[in-house]
């Protein structure tokens, strides 16, 4: 990935998605389609995606039995996404199978901790450990899962990193100094997460909902 910025296009709106996309197109290593795009547009709406030559990050965050998820993983091939994600917690098998049904080309990530949930968050659903116990944990889950790496806050990335030298690590909720959190716990910025082992990062509202989406993209690469 040359340009490491992913740009997160969470909006249901075809146009908004298209319009967002051109405008950014320039200056960022791919965009990343989520739930809510998806479930609007579904796949008919990825393929006009697509249409931008822009790399596809499908986060899905799958997360069902094992032939669920397989199965929902072979109909998405079609699509051919550079990326996607699985629930680190559906478990080993669950991870193996997914990676089997994938598409060569895709580099299939587990999700570890989301990172709007903290450690009192893990608490209440009785995860044992912190958030950084949990990360590690399922990190190592996903790398014997023979999968291509993990999703994981910039908080943990350097420790993910050392687990897995090689492994493909990407890290949202990436904000700029002077950008609000929002609703993410465990912030950093760009050029933290970069340094501490982020293989790619994933970036949204500073640069969805900016005045300037392409400006806000370019001014955030400059950064790194």
């Amino acid at each position: 990935m040359t340009r490491p910025i992913f740009v997160a296009i969470d909006t249901p709106e075809l146009d908004r998605a298209k319009s967002l996309a051109a405008k950014v197109k320039g200056h960022v290593g791919g965009i990343k389609l989520g739930l809510e795009f998806f479930a609007a547009n579904g796949p008919e709406g990825v393929r006009e995606m697509a249409g931008y030559e822009l790399p596809i990050f499908l986060d899905l965050k799958l997360h069902d039995i094992p032939n669920t998820v397989a199965n929902a993983v072979q109909a998405l091939r079609r699509l051919e996404p550079a990326i996607l994600t699985v629930h680190a917690a559906g478990g080993r098998a669950m991870m193996e199978d997914a990676k089997a049904a994938a598409p060569s080309g895709t580099k299939v990530v587990a999700v570890t901790v989301l990172t709007s949930l903290d450690d009192s968050d893990l608490a209440a659903i009785g995860a044992a450990g912190d958030v950084h116990d949990q990360v590690t944990r399922l990190t190592e889950l996903a790398r014997e899962a023979g999968l291509d790496g993990v999703v994981c806050s910039g908080a943990e990335v350097r420790a993910a990193r050392k687990l897995w030298p090689d492994g493909f690590l990407v890290v949202p909720g990436v904000r700029p100094a002077d950008s609000s959190s929002g609703d993410q716990k465990r912030v950093v910025t760009p050029r933290k997460a970069l340094d501490a082992g982020a293989s790619i990062l994933v970036i949204g509202r500073p640069i969805t909902q900016a005045e300037d989406p392409g400006q806000a993209a370019r001014a955030i690469a400059g950064t790194l």
